[in-house]
């Protein structure tokens, strides 16, 4: 199956970030469905305040994903910290928050449920 970023609607589409989830994308063990995720962040973006209120104040969907370009520096709720540059692979276990470093273009692949509940979290939180 593939589908073009520009059919991933828009779920959060604010200054400096845009984020795409198309649902019913997949399935994996133990987790919801997937949703294939594009993510356009621009420099200086922090979700952490963001995330304040959920489970340790972070986010807890698990994500696989790709790195298309630029550089984000995740934090795990247990301290460690992962920098993500273009062409890397990853997995990011629950617990975790994203700061932008330099613009980036982001392909996620998360389960559809729990990284809706994060997201929904968040635009809320925006709202004030």
């Amino acid at each position: 199956m593939r589908i073009s970023k520009d059919e991933i609607p828009a779920k959060i589409n604010v200054p400096g970030a845009i984020a795409r989830q198309a649902t019913e994308f997949g399935d994996a063990t133990g987790f919801s469905k997937m949703g294939g995720e594009y993510f356009s962040l621009g420099a200086g973006t922090d979700i952490a305040p963001l995330l304040k209120g959920l489970k340790d104040d972070g986010c807890q969907a698990p994500h696989w994903g790709y790195m298309i370009s630029g550089e984000l520096v995740v934090t795990y709720t247990d301290g460690k910290v992962d920098t993500c540059k273009g062409h890397d692979l990853f997995y990011w276990p629950p617990g975790h928050s994203v700061r932008v470093v330099a613009d980036a273009e982001v392909i996620l692949f998360s389960p559809q449920h729990e990284h809706t509940h994060v997201m929904d979290h968040m635009l809320n939180a925006m709202k004030g």
